[in-house]
Parts: C-alpha cells; structure tokens; sequence
C-alpha cells in the first residue's frame, strides 16, 4: 500500500523532471549531441553483450572453462575474450557463474577478471584508431540495415545473436560519431581547454572526475571514448587526458562494488579482488605518470604513433599501465585469493537444510545449470545416504570403511527408531524443493536436448525422495523384528540390512572412480543383488511358512517390507545410472547443441566440489 502511494507520488514528479532536462538540453544543442551520443555508445555495448551471448553458443563458455586451468592461461583468456566481446561485464558474468558451479577455481576466476582489464583497452584502440581517423558513422548505417535485416530471412540463434552485434557496433559508432561532432562544435562557444590543471593536484582532481563520471555512466569503456573523443578535438589537455583514463579504472571498480552488492559470495569475493586491483594499479599510474609518459613517447615512435596523436598516445598509455597492474599484482595472486576466501563465509546451518551449488550466477548459462542441479542432486544424495544408513539402524563411518558387511550390520546405530520423518523435512524436503524450483527457471532459456536432460536430473531426485519414503515404511517393523526372539525373521530382516548396506557401499564407489567398466560393474552386481527381494518368486516366504518358522503376521510383515527394499534398490541404482554411470552415453546427445564433445562434458561433470 505504501509503496502503491510512492510510486503514485513519484511518476508525475519524474515526469516532470524528464520533461525539464529535455527543454534544458534543447538549449544547449551541442551538450544534447555528447549525451546523445554516449547513450547511443552504451546502447550499443548493450546489443554486442546480448548478440555475443546469443552468438557463442557455449563457445565462449567452453573456452573460459577449457583454457584458464592456471593464472597466465585464465589472464591470456581473459584479456581475448573481453577484447573480441567489447564488455567485461559479460565476462565477469560468466566468471561468476562458472564460479558459482564449481567450473573454475577462485584463483583462475581472479586471472580472467584481471586479463579482463587489459582486454577493456582494445575499446579505446577502436575509437582512437578508427573513430576519429575516418567518419565511422558511414559504416554505421549498412551494418544497422543489415542487422534489421538478417533476423526476417535466418531464424537461427546464431544469426539472431551475429545481427545483435551487427546492430551494437552500427549504434556504436554512431554514438563515437556523435560524440565526435558535439565536442567539436561545443569548443567553438566552451573550450573546456582552457580549464586544465598542472602537477599532481592537476592529476588528483582529473583522476576524481574521471571516477566519477564512470560511476555515473557504469562504463569505463564509454568514459575513454568520451576521453578520447575530447582529446582529439582539443577539448581537454593531453596530461589530464591521461589522468582521467586512470580515473576511469578507478570508477569501475566502484561500479564493480555496487553491482556485487545483489551478488553472491563468490562475486563479492571477485569484486574485493577487483577492486585491490585497480586501486593499486591506480597508485602505480599516479606515482609514475611522468616516467610512463616518457615510455609511451618512446613506444609511440617503435610503433609509429605520431608525435601529435595524443588519442592514439592516450590508448597506449591506457594499456600500459593497465599491463604494468597485472604484471606487478598476478605474482600475489596466491595470497590474495587466501585473504579472499576469509571473506563473506555462508552460514555453517546452510550447509545441511539448504541447497549448496543452485546460486541464481549459475541461471545465467544451461551449462552451468545442468552442472549446479547435477552437484545439488549429489548434495541431496549425500543427506538421504545418511538417513537410509541410520533408518537401517547402520552406522555411516562403518558403512564407508572396509569393514565386512557382516560386523557393519553387527554394529547398530541406535536401540530405538530414527525419526526418519524430523531427517526428512530437515535435510531433504527444503533441497529437493529448490531442485525443482531452479530447474524451472533454468529450463525456460534451455534447448529441447538440455531439457531433456534437465528432465532426467529431476527423474533421479525423485529416486532419491521415494528411497528416503521407503525406508521409513521399511523401518517399522525392521526395528521391531531385530528385537524380535524370533531368530529366523531376525535373520531375514538383517539380509535385506545387508543387502542394502552392500548396495550403499557400491554406490559410494562408483560415485568415487572413473573408471567405466568398475562402475557398470558394480551397478550389474547391484541389479542382480536386486532381484533376491522376491521371496516369493525364490521360495524364501514359501519355506519358512511351510516350515513354522515364522507367523502369518510375521510373513506379511516380511514380503511387504521385501518390496520396499526392492523399491529402494531399484530406485537408487535408476539414479546412479543417471548422476554416476555412463556420463558419456547420458550427454552425448547433447553435443551439438552445446558446441561440445562427450569428453568435455564428461570432464566438467566429473569435476570435484572446490
């Protein structure tokens, strides 16, 4: 109700102001083309981020996976990819969901965000190169017709995603184009020239501008085009150009930090990193700005700048200092991921009501997806192996050690019953709802093959629910007739102990090797174990109600129970085969849509939880 009177209450008066700014710009024409310009700018990157995302097709995520398994491969990774994308903060989505779901180490992570920094440079090399050498906007219109056009006669995904890119560049350099044309008709009225600072208090305050002209903007990369689209029409003077190049490293970081406000740990964590980075990279460029002016001057003639393209100049500067950053921080990158790892520690009680990978970072790609529902399902596993082993009046540390089966099943968890129901609603009921939940919302961008399989990871939760259901019903009376004077049903009720106690015990193997032909080994040992719960198809109940030894009740008692543990068996053996067995068979079909091969994704889901 009170936001309802707010948001009544805020509407006319952001109208208004709306309203007000656009009569305020009309009469300055000049300022409303920079705006427009930079809007257009940022309009842009926003149809590149999209159409690149749209285009990879898992490219790009199979590359950060492949190919940042140690930090110079994770900061080369990092600097293409933000080079050939144009946006770091699709990057750094990327690394955080890759994060999120066990894909990469916190250390690579801090590489890519790191190589990343060096890879925002090459949008200032396209504005001081091309932008301002030739007029871009003639290129802007064909590529903008051609992007309208792709996407009525090619439905395809890729195509979809390249005429998004085509579409961001066209806008791109019309806003480049723009942006050109206001400074230079602005400096005929305002020469902003005239306002520059000599010495370090001159490089402090650009430096602060140019901080917070990012902050307000949210992109480094549109600031240096503004920067250097003002350098090149002598609007700004070359030594505060450089100072706020410097600025604009420093802003991003504060972008950085209010974006991983909303995140998760993990992003946090890569924010903080961030953050130490650009700070100390920021300290290095203003203690030696002087000495890093004199060696762009110098590379400038190796490449062949000219003396009096400070734009060019500027950029190369830019990447310098940016490279300086890495090289002086990547040796501390071990320390630094100790000392962040200290920070934003999730609660220990999160650790065994609630879902541990299914982090909405992970929601943002179906690879990540498949892989944080498929570590949740073994988390779920994990819970319900502990339930099972108690509900059987088992110990779980026997039950993983090499102890024989016999002297497990000798050694009894507890005299009286396990409340199986309390073990449910705590460490099952709540995860396996958020299974279901996040598997919803990650199948809405999925293909059919990823729903699919989608659909087969939800299939062995389900396994893993009805075999904590069914022990509870099989507890019952297995508690009663292990009390029991009776020695002979005690027997019976001690094999089907056994009998799941070995089935637990293989599980917990094939869970833990690699090696197919050891797993579909012991999974048809397992089917075969399975089929001795029918004592009426072998004779068991048969003979031992022909013979006296058991009651009636006794009987009925067994042969239900009997069931329940064929149910148990068969449904944990259904989700071992999906989640433990035959990886390849399970995703090969997957290939194409996700532009990898069987052992790719047999690589990724055989990663172990960091």
């Amino acid at each position: 109700m009170v936001n309802s009177l707010y948001s009544k209450l805020l509407t006319p008066i952001i109208i208004v102001l709306i309203l007000g700014a656009l009569v305020l710009l009309g009469t300055y024409p000049d300022i409303s083309t920079i705006l427009g310009g930079i809007a257009l700018f940022l309009m842009g990157m926003e149809y590149m981020e999209d159409g690149f995302k749209a285009f990879s097709g898992g490219i790009l995520e199979k590359v950060l996976e492949r190919f940042t398994n140690n930090t110079p491969k994770a900061i080369t990774t990092g600097f293409f990819a933000t080079a050939i994308v144009q946006s770091s903060s699709l990057i750094s989505i990327i690394v955080i969901s890759f994060l999120s779901a066990g894909l990469i180490t916190l250390t690579s992570a801090v590489g890519v965000i790191f190589g990343s920094n060096i890879g925002t440079t090459a949008t200032a090399w396209l504005v001081s190169v091309f932008g301002l050498h030739i007029k871009i906007s003639l290129y802007a219109m064909p590529m903008l017709v051609l992007g309208i056009v792709i996407p009525l006669f090619l439905k395809s995904k890729s195509w979809k995603g390249i005429a998004a890119i085509l579409i961001g560049l066209g806008v791109i350099f019309l806003g480049i184009g723009y942006m050109k044309e206001g400074f230079e008709t602005l400096k005929e009225g305002l020469d902003l020239a005239k306002y520059a600072m000599e010495g370090y208090a001159g490089i402090f305050v650009y430096v602060l501008v140019g901080s917070v002209a990012t902050v307000i903007i949210q992109s480094s990369s549109a600031t240096m085009a503004i920067i250097i689209t003002a350098l090149a029409t002598g609007q700004i003077d070359y030594a505060n150009a450089l100072a706020l190049a410097i600025g604009a490293n420093v802003g991003t970081t504060v972008t950085a930090v209010l974006g991983a406000l909303k995140s998760n740990e993990n992003g946090k964590r890569l924010a903080v990193a961030h953050f130490i980075f650009n700070m100390i990279t920021a300290f290095i460029a203003i203690l030696f700005i002087y000495q890093l002016t004199e060696v762009v001057d110098y590379m400038s003639i190796i490449v062949g700048i000219g003396i009096d393209n400070y734009a060019m100049k500027l950029s190369l500067f830019h990447t310098i200092f940016n490279l300086i950053g890495v090289l002086a921080v990547s040796p501390f990158i071990g320390k630094l991921v100790t000392f962040l790892n200290t920070l934003f520690i999730p609660k220990a009680e999160k650790e065994e009501g609630k879902a541990k990978y299914l982090d909405n970072s992970a929601l943002e790609f179906p690879m990540t997806s498949l892989l944080a529902v498929v570590k949740e399902t073994k988390h779920l596993y994990d819970n319900a192996f502990e339930i099972i082993t108690h509900g059987l009046n088992l110990k779980r540390s026997n039950l993983l050690s090499s102890i024989p089966l016999e002297e497990v099943i000798q050694d009894e968890y507890s005299k009286s019953a396990v409340d199986i129901d309390a073990f449910y609603n705590h460490k099952i009921k709540g995860i396996y709802g958020e299974i279901i939940d996040f598997s919803t919302k990650a199948q809405s961008q999925m293909s059919p093959k990823e729903i699919e399989l989608l659909y087969k990871i939800k299939l062995a939760n389900r396994d893993i629910v009805e075999a904590v259901k069914d022990t509870k019903h099989l507890q019952k009376n297995m508690i009663k007739y292990l009390k029991s004077t009776n020695e002979h049903i005690k027997a019976q009720y001690n094999r089907i102990r056994r009998d799941l106690a070995e089935l637990l015990r293989n599980i917990n193997s094939i869970s833990a090797t690699e090696a197919e032909d050891e797993i579909l080994l012991l999974l048809s040992k397992a089917k075969v174990h399975t089929e001795k719960y029918d004592i009426l198809a072998n004779g068991t109940l048969d003979n031992l109600i022909r013979e006296g030894l058991i009651t009636n009740e006794m009987a009925t008692s067994l042969m239900n129970d009997s069931a329940y543990a064929y149910d148990i068996s068969k449904n944990l053996i259904s989700m071992s085969e999906i989640i433990f067995a035959n990886r390849n068979s399970n995703f090969e079909n997957l290939n194409e849509e996700m532009s990898m091969n069987a052992e790719d994704i047999k690589s990724i889901l055989e990663k172990k939880d960091n």
